[in-house]
Order: structure tokens, then sequence, then C-alpha cells
């Protein structure tokens, strides 16, 4: 039977579905609070181990304690996408904090940084260059 190397990213994509809808439609867990977006989600060719990213936004205490709520959910959710793909196994589902907007913040801040011209100070000198010694 030949193997379908697709699969493992269609099933992926399904698991991010599912994910996403599931958290839209209200979890119910106290510690699952400010924006959580679920960005992707990797499944591993034998199909029994999915990782989720998820980006959060809020302070890190509340980072911490969605990761938990995430986390306490990962067997509820396991099941039901076994039983929405129709899946004889369902995957082992683990939350990973995906890091890719808070790093194209921090280097658009960089770039907006480089665009400014440097300030000139009160002598008349650029602020970033130092004069030659005599």
């Amino acid at each position: 039977m030949p193997h379908d190397a697709r699969r493992p990213d269609r099933v992926a994509e399904a698991i991010r579905e599912a994910v996403a809808m599931f958290l839209t439609e209200g979890v119910k867990d106290p510690r699952i609070t400010g924006l959580v977006t679920v960005t992707g989600a990797q499944v591993t060719r034998d199909l029994r181990h999915a990782k989720v990213f998820v980006s959060v936004l809020g302070t890190d205490s509340e980072r911490a304690a969605t990761f938990a709520g995430l986390d306490s959910l990962a067997g509820h959710l396991r099941s039901r996408i076994g039983r929405s793909l129709q899946l004889r196994l369902a995957p082992e589902i683990s939350f990973q904090p995906d890091e890719s907007i808070a790093y194209a913040a921090r280097i658009d801040t960089l770039l907006e940084g480089l665009k400014r011209p440097p300030v000139a100070s009160a002598d008349g000198d650029a602020g970033d260059e130092e004069s030659p010694s005599r």
C-alpha cells in the first residue's frame, strides 16, 4: 500500500482548525485568558504526536496560566479531534509557544529605528559620530 506523504500535513491543518474552533467556541477554563491564536500545527509521520503552536498576548503570568490551561485540555482535545477526524488513533497533543509574532514586532521596531536620521547634538555634530582626534 503506497504511503501518502501529504497526509500528516492534511491532518496537521485539520488539527489546527479544530483547536482554533474549540478555543473560539468559549473554553470554560479560567486559566485561559488573553488573546490566544493558533498559528500552526505539526504532526509526526506516524500521526502519533502533534505540536500545536500558539501565540498568547498578555503578561508573563497570563501566558504561563494559559499554557497550563491548554495543557490540561489536551486530553479532551485529543478525544474530540479523534472523533471529528475519524482517526483510528488520535495524536498526543502538546502546545508550544509561537514567538514569531514577537520576533516580527522586534524586527519592525529595529527597522523603524534604522529609518530615522541621526539626531544632531547642540554643538552641530551628529550625535552618533565621533569627531576625529587632533
